[in-house]
């Protein structure tokens, strides 16, 4: 019994959890279904009429871009800043 109980107490000492356990919150989801409903109106916008109507070929391409380059990064790599945590205020010594 006492050598299970010092092995668990060393498996405690060395077991460290993993930074990336809870890094996605509520607000990476909704950005990742925002980017997805833009997505979605982007490919819907490009069906609009013949090939060469303005919505197809300005308009659509912009609303995809939109999504992919800043929505989609956004809602990976958005952290909020936990409180008390910042670098930049020197601390009182």
């Amino acid at each position: 019994m006492a050598k299970q109980l010092r092995h668990q107490s060393r498996l405690k000492k060395f077991k460290k959890d993993s930074p990336f356990k809870n890094y996605w919150g509520n607000t990476n989801y909704i950005l990742l279904g925002v980017g997805i409903f833009v997505l979605v109106i982007g490919f819907y916008l490009m069906t609009f009429g013949p090939w060469d109507n303005p919505v197809s070929l300005s308009i659509s391409p912009i609303v995809l871009l939109v999504a992919y380059l800043i929505i989609f990064p956004l809602s990976i790599l958005y952290r909020k800043k936990k409180k008390g945590t910042d670098e930049n205020v020197p601390s009182k010594n």
